[in-house]
């Protein structure tokens, strides 16, 4: 065997199709083995030469999603559950891209190999570039063949990057994350009114800004699908947000922050990343760490201590927000201002802001997997943005350090 390619998408018809173009004097054949689907392709020897094949063995979950249920649905989905606590023991140098990773493997509907069962095939790397790179892929690559990257097994990303290794090392600092609508739609109920019209009022907006729009992106939940976080839910993480803010910015120290945060009594509602940020503030950390403004605006938003979010065109400036309306601002003791909380905004204004971040979050995500520069927004804002929205909701139901922001 070759590698192991997974994708969200179901593919099976159309790997086919690949196989009959990169192979059009092959005779294809189609079966099935236990719960595979096979697709075998045989090229005919000449005079001094053998004959050559290749097999596909393919297999998919029950139920297309874009998350792995508690139940195991098929052979697949416990596979996937296996993968995914394999990839979690994995050592990394990048946290960051194992994280996204990660939630990719949650996304993913479909595994097929691919196994050289006879002779040498010249065509088989280019064959694997655009299986990999149509299906948006992960490969699973085995050592010394002809895609490898790496000693021993490793992951590549649909590039054929090298995405993760047995010693942590990676070639790529993202990990592109996509969502069929069909998936996401068929475990919708009907769509009312409400949710079509959010979706063609951001889509409004998108095409005011020429940001490239896709259609088929699916309405978020309604309304009465969703519970937005208590507004002492969001008041306290927006202060724990403020404190690590600090430290980020070389204002106090992890180890003042720490006791701070023990000492108002909020140590306890520190995540498990931010724990190990304030324990071990490198620069590195530091600096993704001050991407968290945009959160902390949005959650102000939220809150109604910031009017308005602005464009996502450039970075907020927390110093807009009055000192009297900030979680350390008014007293030392964050709690005041926890306390004083009552209130969020509305919940269609929360959604309409999602909906309009999602789709924002796409056109990002297109512009980067096809190598076009986005000058109308920020893409890292957009992300932040969507990430604090995403946690706002509820969506589906992911604490602070694993919120995803599936597009």
């Amino acid at each position: 065997m070759i590698c192991t390619i997974y994708s969200h998408r179901l593919v099976f018809d159309r790997i086919v199709e690949i196989l009959k173009s990169t192979f059009p004097k092959g005779e294809i054949s189609l079966g099935t083995q236990d719960e595979f689907r096979i697709a075998e392709i045989e090229l005919k020897g000449g005079l001094f030469s053998s004959s050559k094949k290749l097999k596909i063995a393919y297999r998919e979950r029950n139920e297309p999603s874009y998350q792995l249920p508690d139940i195991e649905d098929s052979p697949l989905t416990k596979n996937l559950k296996g993968l995914y606590g394999f990839v979690s023991s994995l050592p990394a140098k990048n946290t960051e891209v194992k994280e996204l990773f990660l939630r990719k493997i949650q996304t993913l509907n479909c595994e097929f190999s691919v196994i050289v069962e006879k002779g040498e095939i010249k065509e088989l790397k280019l064959l694997i570039e655009d299986l990999a790179k149509e299906f948006d892929a992960i490969a699973f690559a085995q050592p010394n063949t002809v895609i490898s990257r790496a000693q021993g097994q490793h992951f590549l990303d649909g590039d054929l990057r090298l995405l993760l290794d047995g010693q942590g090392n990676s070639e790529v600092t993202d990990v592109s994350i996509s969502i069929d609508a069909s998936y996401f739609d068929g475990e919708q109920t009907e769509l009312t009114e409400r949710q079509l019209v959010r979706k063609t009022r951001s889509e409004e907006i998108l095409e005011r800004y020429r940001i490239n729009i896709n259609e088929n992106l699916p309405c978020i939940e309604d309304e009465e699908e969703t519970v937005i976080r208590s507004p002492r839910e969001v008041a306290t993480r927006v202060s724990i947000l403020a404190i690590t803010n600090l430290v980020a910015f070389n204002n106090i120290s992890g180890e003042e922050a720490i006791a701070y945060l023990k000492q108002y009594a909020l140590w306890d509602e520190v995540t498990p990343n931010e724990k190990e940020f304030l324990q071990n503030p490198t620069d590195a950390k530091k600096n993704n760490e001050t991407w968290k403004c945009e959160c902390i605006w949005v959650l102000m938003w939220a809150l109604n201590k910031v009017e308005d979010l602005g464009f996502p065109s450039e970075l907020c400036n927390l110093n807009n927000i009055d000192p009297n309306d900030y979680p350390i601002g008014r007293s030392e003791d964050p709690n005041d201002f926890i306390n004083s909380v009552t209130s969020c905004r509305a919940k269609e204004e929360i959604l309409d802001a999602n909906d309009l971040y999602y789709r924002m979050d796409w056109a990002c995500v297109d512009a980067r997997i096809n190598q076009r520069p986005i000058e109308e927004v920020h893409p890292s804002v957009v992300y932040e943005r969507h990430y604090a929205l995403n946690w706002l909701i509820n969506y589906m139901d992911q604490p602070w350090d694993d919120v995803s922001c599936d597009t």
